[in-house]
């Protein structure tokens, strides 16, 4: 089994943030958009952790009339990216950056119809104060869906997978790869998330590479329950 190596918890310089903007992750940013706005009863109130440069928000802006974003991510420079292309994509009045830490945020308790996050889980070294803050701010009733890396068996498999979504480009073929090596096996993040009430049927295997949670938050907030989730076909497109 491939060990887990961890990356920098937080993109925080320019080039970095305008190297991960430059990426093409259309066709994964659309896959989630479209997975999360399948399930039922959503409501219009979302926190989105580790937004990045808000991308994932545009798309669900341009699918959803109603729906509002707090688009959170702990990099200044990924927000001061984000910000162009909220007034790009002419949604800067449905979506409002916010810059924080996902592991200790000052939101109200019971706050948002869902929380939502895209790739930020393998960028975290430990996870604990994450699921905890994220369940925190979830009101009852509230969807909590997050996809990630699943991280292979080996360093084969991981290259296979490169060259499969890492595109053409060295820089983010390398981001690719070390988003992999630093990603949790399904075990690991069912495993994780189990002292969290969250049943291990909520996290399955939704495309070659990524795990998907998909839980909703019963009236207590003790306990989850299995999240209407149809599992997609895999996408095509790099995401680091």
């Amino acid at each position: 089994m491939l060990e887990r190596t961890l990356e920098p918890e937080v993109m925080d310089t320019c080039e970095e943030a305008m190297a991960y903007d430059a990426m093409d992750h259309s066709a994964v940013n659309e896959a989630f958009a479209r997975d999360l706005l399948a399930l039922p009863s959503l409501g219009t109130d979302f926190l989105d952790l580790g937004t990045g440069t808000a991308l994932i928000p545009t798309i669900l802006c341009r699918m959803h009339p109603e729906i509002r974003i707090m688009a959170a991510d702990a990099s200044r420079w990924m927000l001061e990216i984000a910000r162009y292309n909220l007034e790009v994509f002419q949604c800067a009045s449905r979506v409002q950056l916010h810059l924080v830490d996902a592991k200790e945020m000052i939101f109200q308790s019971n706050y948002f119809d869902g929380v939502i996050s895209n790739t930020l889980v393998h960028h975290l070294p430990t996870h604990d104060a994450f699921f905890k803050e994220s369940i925190r701010v979830l009101r009852p009733g509230g969807i909590l869906f997050l996809r990630d890396l699943v991280r292979p068996e080996s360093v084969e498999e991981v290259e296979q997978l490169v060259a499969a979504y890492g595109g053409p480009d060295a820089q983010g073929q390398q981001l690719l790869r070390q988003s992999f090596h630093a990603a949790l096996t399904l075990d690991e993040i069912r495993t994780l998330v189990a002292p969290f009430g969250i049943p291990r049927e909520c996290v399955r295997m939704t495309s070659d590479r990524h795990w998907t949670l998909s839980a909703r938050a019963l009236p207590s907030k003790q306990e989850f329950a299995p999240g209407e989730l149809q599992v997609p076909l895999p996408e095509t497109s790099n995401d680091a």
